[in-house]
Parts: structure tokens; sequence; C-alpha cells
């Protein structure tokens, strides 16, 4: 029993110690505010860190400590954070404030949100405050979607659901975001919309469906839309959404994966997704793949649209160098080889032999592009991981 009682305060010293160096470190004005922050953020998930490990992201499994040891370490510390002027300790402090439900600090944290110039340090603000459930919260939000910033506007938009807005005032809240706001704020309306009381959004819902259906919806929006309603189990609503499958934007088909996406999350898939594993063929500013063609300059050469019909249908479209195919000529003979080059009128493939055949495209009955060893995307990706992807490949413009 002895040597338990050793061991666990043991551990507990050695955690309390790491807590006063990392704290140490974060009063530091010698080195630099991302390393501030990160000690700042090391603090305030220590309590229920990430399951994977913050620097090689290895699976560590679920940990949970007591926060009150957190909380009596920092809390006194607070106040000289949150008069520092580097955003990464000010945005750092606000996060530990939220994530251990801190709330005696919530007048500093609105000062800041108020006067602060940075959108990032307001956008941190805000999202805090709103964690903490702040008393004028309604009042922040307010203030918040009336920013400059289009950052901080949508960060006070997924807040709404917390503010209870009456049935009746909600088109008016809702109105002009869908009137003047970008995608991105239409995009966390709806989620909010959708995180609210069926018996509060539902009339919202139901009006954005029929603006959707004639059009007058950002492409962009469709497939949150899609989602929200569907999260919300309404036979009524769900049904309502015929007039969307009827324009092309069914479930069953990626037509609202093709804008709204993200650059970062798209690059993010594209590069660390386990299932898609882009970077085993594809290449971008050479890191990768060769199995696959270079991606660099991508966005020139293919559309949005080409773009979606590679990922979903992978055999559909080849790039030249990159798969096998057979043609059926009009006279009856076949001919197989790897693509070398095509346009409108002849394509030139490699075979056994020495040179390249060209073929005119009027002497083609049957074109067949052999399996792509790429998966179908569809059967991997979730419409959100696909969006993001066309979002990022729409991008790749090289130089």
């Amino acid at each position: 029993m002895n040597s338990g009682r050793h061991a666990r305060f043991g551990r507990s010293f050695e955690r309390r110690t790491v807590y006063i160096r990392l704290i140490s470190f974060a009063k530091r004005t010698d080195v630099s505010g991302d390393l501030r922050g990160e000690a700042l953020a090391t603090i305030g998930t220590w309590a229920s860190p990430s399951v994977l490990d913050r620097v090689d992201g290895r699976f560590r499994g679920e940990i949970k400590r007591d926060s009150i040891i957190v909380k009596q370490k920092i809390e006194g510390d607070i106040p000289v954070f949150l008069k520092d002027k580097d955003p990464n300790i000010l945005i750092g402090t606000s996060k530990i404030l939220g994530t251990l439900g801190i709330t005696s600090y919530n007048a500093q944290l609105k000062s800041i949100f108020y006067k602060d110039r940075r959108p990032a340090v307001r956008v941190a603000m805000i999202e805090a405050l709103g964690e903490l459930q702040d008393v004028e919260i309604a009042s922040l939000v307010k203030k918040g979607m009336q920013d400059s910033d289009e950052n901080v506007r949508a960060a006070a938009v997924q807040l709404i659901p917390d503010l209870n807005i009456p049935k009746n005032k909600l088109p008016g809240v809702i109105g002009p975001i869908f009137k003047n706001g970008s995608v991105r704020e239409q995009q966390g309306m709806i989620t909010a919309l959708a995180e609210m009381p069926l018996e509060q959004s539902g009339d919202a819902l139901k009006s954005l469906i029929q603006k959707a259906g004639y059009n007058q919806l950002e492409p962009g929006v469709i497939l949150d839309l899609i989602e929200a309603v569907e999260s919300t189990q309404s036979s009524e609503l769900i049904a309502s959404l015929d007039r969307l499958k009827n324009s092309g934007y069914s479930v069953d088909s990626y037509k609202e994966a093709l804008y709204g996406g993200r650059n970062w999350p798209g690059a993010n898939v594209f590069k660390n997704n386990s299932a898609a594993q882009c970077v085993r063929c594809h290449a971008v500013g050479g890191a990768g793949g060769k199995v696959g063609p270079p991606l660099d300059n991508i966005a020139n050469i293919l559309s949005r649209e080409e773009l979606l019909e590679s990922l979903i249908e992978p055999g559909a479209r080849l790039a030249p160098g990159y798969g096998s195919v057979t043609l059926t000529l009009k006279d009856g003979q076949v001919v197989s080889g790897i693509l070398a080059a095509e346009n409108r009128e002849e394509i030139i493939l490699k075979t056994s032999d020495a040179e390249p055949m060209e073929i005119a495209v009027s002497r083609i009955k049957k074109r067949q592009n052999m399996p792509s060893a790429m998966p179908a995307m569809g059967t991997v990706l979730s419409k959100r991981e696909l969006r993001d992807l066309v979002e990022y490949l729409s991008n790749l413009k090289g130089k």
C-alpha cells in the first residue's frame, strides 16, 4: 500500500511540476508568442487532452485528469496573461478560461472583445464568452454580427442557438445573413438552425428549402441545408427536399459538393486522410507519390465540375501517361495502349510499337478507360470532405 501511495504522490508531484514549468514558460517574454501560446494551450487541455499526441499525432487513448489542480495553479496568473499584448497569449488564455469554466474574468474578456482591433482575438473572446454562457451573450452576439470582419461575424452566428430567439423574430435575424452575408456566415447560420429546437427553427428551414428550390441560395450552402434538414428527422421537412432533388441536389448526387468548401481542411484531406490516401499517388509541391500525375497546376486544367467528376468516377478521365485505354474502331479493329495525349481531333497511344500510335477521333466507335487504381472518393469521403477537397484542388494553379 505504501508503495502505491508513494507512486500516486510521485505522479501528482510530477504533474504539478509540469504545470509550474508551463506557466513559467508562458510568462517569458524572451521567446516567441507562438511557443508561449502553445504552452497555454497545453495547460488548457491538460485535464482532458486530445487522444492524439500534440507533437507526432500518435494515438494515445483517452486521458482524464483532475481539472481542479489546473484551476488552482493558473487562475492567479490569468490577470498577467490578459494584460499581454501578444495575440497568441490572449487567445490561449481565453481558451483556458472557456475550457476550465472560469467565469471570474468575463469582464476582462468582454473589454478585450470590444477594444482589440485584431479579428482573431475578437473571435477567441466571443467564443470563450459563449462557452462560459456569459449573461450578456445576446448583446455580444449582436455586436459580433455587425463586426467588419467575416470571421468575427461567423463566430457570432455560431452562438445564436444559445440565445433562445423567439420564433417570430428569427426571420429578422437570419434574413440579413442570407441577403448580404458570406457563404461561410450562411453555412454557420444553417448549422445554428439545425441545433435549435424544431419548433423554433422549422419555419425558417422550410423557407430556405423553398428558396434553394428556386435557385435563390448560394450553391455553397446547399449541402449544409440538406444535412441540417435531415438532422431534424422531420418527415415533413425531409419530404420538402424533393424540389432540391429534382433540381439535381439529391443526396444520391454530389453537385452540392462543388462549392462552399474550405481550402485548409481540403489540404488536410489530401495530405492526411487515411481512407483517401491522395498523397500516395499524387504530389503537390514535390511532396507525394508519382503513381498519378502531379497536381500543382490542376486548377488550370480542370474545372470544378471536372475535378469532382474525377474524384467520383476516377476512370472517367485519364491524365496523359497515367492510364490505359482500349479503343474499338469503326472498322472493327481493337487497339490498347497508354494514353499519351489527346485533343478533339486525335488520341495518341503508347503501344508495344516503337512509335506512338495516332488515331483520329472520327475513326473511334467505342472508348473504354481501364479501371483506375484510385478509389471512388464518394465511397471513402463524406460530402463535406469532398467539398473541401474540391476547394483545395480548385486553387492549385501553379506559378
